[in-house]
Formats: C-alpha cells, structure tokens, sequence
C-alpha cells in the first residue's frame, strides 16, 4: 500500500478536537537522516500498537525524507510534515497540533524506544487515570553531563536532568500550555516547570526504557559542551 500521501507541505493545522488513538509519538527531526529510521525501528518495534506517529522534518537537506518514506509506504499510522526549518521547540509543537491522540509523547530522532516503552506508560496511566504528565526511565549513552540551562558555563549530570523524551503529556494540558517554548537549551525542562506550576497531576516511572543517545555529536548540548 502506498501512504506516500501521509506527507503533506506545513499549513496552518487546524485542532483536531478528537482522540483517534492513545498515544502521539512526535519525531522531529533535522538532517538525521543515518540515525532517524533506528527512532523509527524502535517504534514500530513497541509491543504496544494504539499508536500514530508524527515525523516533523523540518528543513532538512539531506536525504532525511528518503530514508522515511518506505515507513510511509508500510505503515499508515506513520505520517510526515515537511516544513521550512524553524528550530526543535517549535516542530515539536507544530506534531502537537496535528496529533490525534490522547497522550502525546516524543522520540528524539536521534533516541530510540524498548520494545516495552509505550506498554508500561499505558498501564500506568489506565491504573491513574487522573495522572496528566509521566516522566522519567532513561538509559542515558555517551556523555552524562549537559551544561546548566540558566548558566550555560557550568554543567550538570543528566541524571539531575528531566528528559523531554520520556514525557508522557495529556494532550488538552499540552494545548493549554501552548507547548514548547522557543529557548536555546532546556525548552523540555521549561514545560515541565509549566505542567507542575499548573498543578497537573505528574508521576515519575523508574523503569528505563527510553534510550538517550547523549553521544551524538550534533546534539544541541554537546555543541555547547564543545564550544
């Protein structure tokens, strides 16, 4: 089956108002193109299936789009944006307004899933209905320091760290929240200082599952950490 038309050209998206499935992965990704279908082999990997998938390519220049579109052509529940590119903060936000889901959740394209990542998540929140935001459960490779967010001089262990990747986030809560906000490094911990001032309800899991490939050397904070 041919779902190439599960691509479309970035236009003002229109709330969808509905959940279709449980989870949104979010996969937004820029030149990645040797690392991003890993992201998606783990994906399509979960043991849990009610899920869409939102590829956000924005702007890439290498042949990011040609390693996705077999993923397209197989599976209908994997879609791709292509839009100009506007930075990380921001394709994360524009998956969020095209996401269906429930719960929305993200997958660096440079990261990837175990096979048990989106299981144990839903079994948590169908036991806690009430919770809103899950985080937490990283298997953290490569270098274990990123520098701090408000003084960019001095570093600080991932391990004292909120991963973006791991956030499971309603998605009417991530709406109202307006989503990511467009900082230069940690727009992830910005949204979950956001969710707890709300006073959304947020569970840590401590099961590692999500896989943070901290060695890539374009990561936005291992360039600081090297210039």
């Amino acid at each position: 089956m041919d779902n190439t038309n599960n691509i479309e050209e970035k236009d003002p998206i229109q709330l969808k108002q509905f959940n279709s499935v449980f989870f949104t992965v979010i996969i937004a990704t820029y030149n990645r193109a040797g690392l991003v279908t890993r992201a998606l082999d783990s994906l399509i990997a979960q043991t849990e299936k009610d899920w869409e998938a939102i590829i956000i390519d924005d702007g890439s220049t290498d042949d990011t789009l040609e390693r996705i579109i077999p993923y397209l052509k197989m599976y209908p529940a994997v879609k791709c944006i292509l839009q100009t590119h506007i930075g990380g903060a921001a394709a994360k936000n524009s998956g969020l307004y095209a996401a269906t889901g429930k719960y929305v959740t993200f997958l660096d394209s440079d990261d990837q899933f175990e096979q048990d990542h989106l299981a144990i998540r839903k079994a948590v929140l169908l036991e806690y209905p009430s919770v809103s935001f899950l985080y937490g459960g990283t298997i953290i490779l490569g270098n274990q320091f990123v520098p701090d967010r408000f003084d960019h001089s001095r570093l600080i262990n991932l391990n004292d760290c909120v991963i973006g990747g791991t956030f499971v986030i309603d998605r009417k809560t991530a709406l109202l929240l307006n989503g990511f906000r467009d900082l230069r490094i940690g727009c992830d911990a910005d949204l979950f200082d956001r969710v707890k001032k709300k006073g959304a309800k947020m569970m840590e899991i401590d099961k590692p599952t999500y896989v943070y490939h901290h060695e890539t050397a374009d990561s936005v904070t291992n360039r600081l950490v090297a210039g």
